[in-house]
């Protein structure tokens, strides 16, 4: 029997190890922004992305390059689905990445709860190619609030707090998260369109994208972040100065975003050079940036 639990302790390593691959293989916004978590909380958090990572892989078009048809796409994404609530129920896989997903969630308290939200977006994006106010709110919840959840639950892991202080964490992750998905949105808007088919924005699209357009989207941008950097100062110091740097990241890559033309964004893709993110790394470490405006405070009103 103790051979057998170091058996499976060892396979958790790897399966571990496989999710910080995918992790640094995918975004070095948020591979080099996970650096400055401790090991334990760095471990989790990989694993959460990683399994979002394949998921979204499988509806972004490497599964139809790989010359599967949109209904193979689709039965893909349902036995991942499958392949997860299993892992959830017993704490194993034979897919690496869900594994180490599930023994992350068994951990820290993750379920169905937060799972089920986010291959029901997955799949709206084999189905859907437009959205409504209503859907967009629905498929940013999934995507990208039930991240933020997850996410929240490896950080806070090992550290009880009160029910009011988890629900005011909980809202910032949540707004922490809808703020990177709509700011990749607006980066991606062009590719999004024309590579795939959709338009993530209600009435927007590239042939109707303007400046009052990107305003009024960078203003509800602008409203997410600001709810998410109040929270900052609240989270585990094991976690805090990754999430802050995270976020500092993305907003520059927001502030990038404002001063570029709104034709230009359907020509080009914005990104944050790597010095410029190591120099934002350094003025985070040094407290000169993300923590010293965090904490609570009114917040600006999101566009409408």
């Amino acid at each position: 029997m103790k051979r057998d639990r170091d058996a499976l302790a060892d396979y958790t390593a790897a399966a571990l190890k496989a999710s910080g691959v995918v992790l640094r293989a995918y975004s070095s916004s948020f591979g080099l922004a996970s650096r400055l978590f401790d090991d334990g909380v760095r471990r989790q958090v990989d694993s959460v992305y990683a399994l979002v990572r394949v998921a979204d892989e499988i509806v972004d078009g490497v599964a139809s390059a790989a010359g599967l048809s949109p209904d193979d796409s689709r039965r893909q994404l349902d036995g991942f689905e499958q392949e997860t609530e299993h892992a959830l129920a017993t704490g194993y896989s034979t897919n690496l990445v869900i594994h180490a997903y599930a023994d992350t969630a068994r951990r820290t308290g993750i379920g169905t709860d937060l799972t089920r939200p986010f291959f029901a977006s997955m799949r709206a994006d084999l189905e859907q190619v437009e959205h409504t106010e209503e859907s967009f709110t629905r498929y940013v919840y999934g995507s990208a609030e039930v991240v933020g959840l997850m996410c929240l639950r490896c950080f806070l892991y090992g550290h009880p707090i009160a029910a009011e202080e988890r629900a005011r964490l909980e809202r910032g992750a949540r707004h922490l998260g809808a703020a990177f998905q709509k700011i990749n949105f607006l980066r991606d808007l062009a590719e999004d369109f024309t590579s795939l088919g959709r338009s993530y924005f209600p009435g927007v699209s590239p042939a109707n994208f303007d400046e009052a357009h990107k305003i009024r989207l960078l203003a509800d941008i602008d409203h997410d972040l600001h709810e998410s950097r109040a929270v900052l100062r609240g989270l585990p110091g094991s976690s805090r100065l990754a999430v802050a740097l995270a976020q500092e990241l993305f907003a520059e890559l927001a502030e990038r975003i404002r001063v570029t033309p709104a034709p230009d964004l359907i020509s080009a893709r914005i990104s944050v050079p790597t010095h410029v993110k190591l120099r934002i790394a350094a003025a985070v470490l040094t407290g000169r940036r993300g923590l010293e405006s965090a904490g609570p405070g009114p917040a600006p009103v999101a566009a409408q």
